[in-house]
């Protein structure tokens, strides 16, 4: 147990295992690990401290000191931005998974379900409880952080075959091998032990929620997904609740007939698929089937899974650029249909294919639009103008999606011709509505699914559906209506959204303002039909081209899945009765999404409407119907098995800090939509006050009111949730820009939990003293002001953001070796590619994190004390914050003062 006075407030206490201490002072060592799994250092993957800080005063007395604590200013009076969109995991490196027939390796048989108590990462005590170190808090307290789950868990195989266990954290790098559970790059939950009753439940506050990214990217030494194939009968499924067959069935009467794990049903086996069961009543072909032994696997889909009982066709991708006179100018239209020429070549395919079956089409406009024909057979492009924008239509079918092989000789004609022909345009207002309209049309008449990018500059204020006005009003800013500034102007945009998803049309959208564009409207059907909003103001091409490109290439490629529907099938107890994602929703039951790549995740909430029981645990199953990349109608299932107690040590003990604070941040930036941000601020601590009251109250080993108490599980929470309270959306500020605030909240819609992670405490990687030697990345230290030294170097990223920044001291010697320059006045706006190891380092930690990325970040180089140092500073979350919001050390009083007075 950890005590330490935090300013004059109070003392701290996290109940976790204990620990191993040096004897002497300096700094705290990490828990010992065993010799069986040497710790290897993750590259990148890093995450904040627990709830304690450098007390400024010292350290502690060594009693319980009960002083009062002094109000600290306000830590809700509003709070720092943080950029958009961010995902994407460690690249795992170890065992390989299994090869899929034959049995898994011995001792790891079907599913063991362990009974309360054995979930969580080795080494957790039954009681959570530890002794009082007082002594500990004379060691600075420096790196107490999530390494200690990747010296425990690191480079390790993570096998599923456990009900209810706890996963690494996704800042530690492991290998997955599925055994009957889906692995947690698909499936992640608040805790892994539910609380059996509603009573229980809504004492805790722990909300109970699941974030599920279907097509998560799975590592080269993980085993792909298997694709079940039924012929004409297709996949089986329970009669009365229509579960898939799964892990969780149970086979008896000598195997003809099975017990549905999720509604208890008894249904016959059809005779094509009897088999008989072994002396323990499993299947003997049960390592055979991927659907009996893995959590996660496809079916293929018969007739019936297809609109109009028609087999499903390839997607197109549609690309439409605004030709207005800002795009022109700016030299954006050029440098699209520059790349665009080399970037068809790598439009997704299947594994195996030889070339990529989506179709493709162009239409450039500005006031009206204009459609190109683009048929193989044609000498050149032909264009055809629609300047009716109330009522669209597309005037041609034959010839505008195209396969790009076929067409390239046309295709590359026109895409030279389209920078020339607008050259001297003088029209600066666009539509928009129309173009998405447009774009549903087309896919609507060639009966397929698809993707619309569309690159646009400024708000529509053309006479057509859709048009928009300036509604920016920074009044409003700190007013019951400041709401109304993220809320979109519906009508047309509603409607658009609901014609997108029933089509299949994914919408993305590229965004080059040069001032406000009501993001919060224009980014609507964006977020509704698994889209994503790419933002770049003030577009420069020689700033800011490479950047865009790369996100463009990385939408363009990315695997992906369209025109899904998802339902998530639960045991009897609890159901899912809340979805927050980038998806339509027509019913309660069903997320329709008219896409989802491998970066979108959606938040799932369950509620209890029964008791669970300890002995069955609580079941989970996500099945997506979608359509591949080829045109083939697939279902992708995944699976997973929770643990259930009466007691609430279990559920904290099994909690996951970063799938909560994922759940916190997409019900916080949905509330603010309807309620005063004030309000969602003060709800958001008063649920974590309630959430570790209980936790103290029934879970913690007595102690002096003046200490705060954290569950282990829960010792970097208050840190994420200062953060978030910080964060542009929720900071109530005249000095953000609207458009910036909507953005990132719309972004953050379909994040899964690795990227709202890194959103909410970045990693601030030091770079003087790397070893240009190892392989290994520098570890990251806190996020906070205290951390950087004159003589430094760091880098700085949150998956949207990334600043190398510069010490005023910084050594000569290693701003030559970095920028090839004499001194730090010298230093270039950009990092120059040099053949000497420094430099080639930098590059290589610089590329793998763009890499690991779902959206490209430009590097912003800053110096101490230079005016651009403001943009890298809000994102050390432990400091004040720029906006208003408190410093971590501050905020833990807060919420400590908070905790006291529910308890009293």
């Amino acid at each position: 147990m950890l005590l330490l006075r935090l300013h004059s407030c109070s003392v701290l206490k996290v109940d976790h295992p204990p620990l191993a201490f040096p004897a002497g002072p300096g700094p705290m060592q990490s828990p010992q690990v065993p010799p069986t799994s040497p710790p290897t250092q993750q590259p990148f993957q890093t995450a904040p401290p627990p709830a304690m800080g450098h007390s400024p005063l010292g350290p502690p007395p060594t009693g319980p000191h009960s002083s009062q604590m002094a109000p600290p200013q306000s830590p809700l009076a509003g709070p720092p931005m943080a950029g958009p969109q961010s995902m994407g995991g460690p690249p795992p490196m170890g065992g390989m998974g299994r090869p899929f027939p034959g049995p898994p390796p011995p001792g790891a048989g079907g599913f063991q379900q362990p009974g309360p108590g054995a979930a969580g990462p080795p080494g957790h005590p039954q009681q959570l409880q530890g002794t009082d170190t007082t002594e500990m808090a004379h060691h600075s307290i420096s790196s107490f952080t999530d390494s200690d789950d990747q010296a425990k868990r690191g480079g390790q195989v993570y096998t599923t075959n456990l009900r209810g266990q706890v996963p690494p954290l996704v800042t530690t790098d492991y290998t997955v091998q599925d055994q009957g559970n889906a692995s947690p790059r698909f499936m992640r939950c608040t805790t892994y032990s539910f609380p059996c009753t509603a009573d229980l439940a809504k004492q805790c506050q722990v909300p109970l929620a699941t974030i599920i990214k279907p097509f998560a990217t799975v590592p080269k030494n993980e085993t792909p997904m298997y694709v079940v194939n039924h012929g004409e009968t297709g996949p089986i499924r329970c009669n009365r609740c229509k579960a898939y067959m799964c892990p969780y069935m149970q086979f008896m009467d000598g195997g003809r007939r099975y017990q549905c794990g999720f509604c208890n049903c008894v249904n016959e086996v059809p005779p094509f698929y009897f088999q008989h069961l072994d002396h323990m009543g499993k299947r003997v072909d049960f390592y055979e089937r991927p659907e009996l032994s893995l959590g996660s696997y496809e079916f293929a889909a018969t007739l019936d899974y297809c609109k109009n009982n028609k087999p499903a066709s390839p997607p197109a991708y549609i690309f439409m650029i605004d030709v207005s006179y800002a795009n022109i100018k700016s030299g954006l239209v050029r440098l699209v249909c520059d790349e665009l020429k080399t970037l068809l070549d790598n439009l997704p395919r299947e594994d195996g294919a030889e070339s990529s079956m989506v179709k493709v089409g162009f239409v450039t406009y500005n006031k009206i639009l204009h459609f190109y024909n683009v048929k193989s057979a044609l000498a050149q492009p032909q264009m055809m103008v629609v300047s009716d924008t109330a009522e669209m239509f597309v005037p041609l079918l034959d010839g505008f999606l195209v396969n790009f092989q076929e067409s390239r000789a046309v295709i590359n004609n026109l895409l030279d011709q389209i920078p020339d022909m607008f050259a001297d345009t003088n029209e600066s207002e666009t539509v928009f509505a129309p173009v998405i309209q447009a774009g549903v049309e087309a896919l609507k008449a060639a009966e397929c699914s698809g993707k619309l990018f569309i690159f646009h500059s400024s708000i529509p204020t053309a006479e057509a559906p859709g048009k928009l006005k300036n509604r920016d009003d920074k009044k409003l800013i700190n007013t019951e209506k400041e709401k109304t500034l993220f809320q979109p102007q519906k009508a047309v945009y509603e409607q658009l959204s609901k014609d997108c998803v029933s089509q299949g049309c994914s919408v993305d959208l590229f965004l080059f303002p040069s001032q406000y564009v009501d993001i919060a409207t224009m980014g609507d059907v964006a977020t509704h039909t698994g889209g994503s909003i790419f933002k770049y103001s003030n577009f420069q091409v020689e700033r800011d081209g490479q950047h865009f490109l790369s996100d463009l290439r990385k939408d363009v490629e990315k695997a992906i899945g369209f025109d899904a529907i998802m339902r998530v099938r639960t045991s009897t107890g609890f159901r899912a009765t809340d979805f927050f994602g980038a998806i339509h929703m027509n019913n309660t039951t069903d997320v329709e999404m008219a896409a989802v790549d491998c970066d979108k995740a959606v938040t799932v909430e369950f509620k209890h409407d029964d008791t669970l029981s300890e002995e069955t645990g609580a079941l989970m199953q996500c099945a997506l119907l979608y359509t591949t990349i080829s045109g083939q109608r697939r279902l992708r299932i995944h699976n997973l098995s929770l643990n259930c107690s009466a007691q609430l040590s279990e559920l904290y003990k099994s909690c996951e800090t970063d799938a909560l604070i994922n759940f916190f941040t997409k019900s916080a930036y949905r509330a603010m939509l309807n309620q005063p941000l004030k309000t969602v601020r003060e709800n958001l601590v008063n649920q974590a006050a309630h959430m570790l009251a209980c936790y103290r109250k029934n879970c913690a080993s007595p102690s002096a009111a003046s200490q705060l108490i954290l569950p282990d599980a829960m010792k970097v929470f208050p840190v994420y949730l200062n953060s978030l309270l910080k964060t542009g959306p929720l900071v109530g500020s005249a000095e953000l820009s609207t458009d910036d605030r909507a953005h990132q909240r719309l972004s953050t819609t379909a994040m899964g939990v690795e990227d709202t992670q890194l959103l909410l405490y970045p990693r601030l990687i030091p770079l003087h003293n790397m070893d240009v030697a190892s392989d290994v990345v520098p570890t990251p230290v806190r996020c906070s002001e205290e951390r950087l030294t004159d003589a430094g170097m760091f880098l700085l990223e949150n998956g949207c953001s990334l600043f190398l920044w510069l010490g005023q001291a910084c050594p000569p010697e290693l701003i030559q070796s970095i920028f090839n320059v004499p001194s730090l006045a010298h230093v270039p706006r950009s990092l120059p590619e040099l053949d000497n190891p420094q430099s080639k380092k930098l590059r290589s930690i610089v590329d793998s994190l763009l890499d690991q990325r779902p959206s490209s970040m430009k590097l912003l180089i800053v110096k101490q004390k230079d005016r651009s140092e403001i943009m890298f500073r809000q994102h050390l979350v432990e400091d004040k914050g720029l906006h208003g919001g408190a410093s971590y050390m501050d905020f833990l009083c807060y919420v400590h003062r908070e905790i006291r007075q529910v308890l009293t």
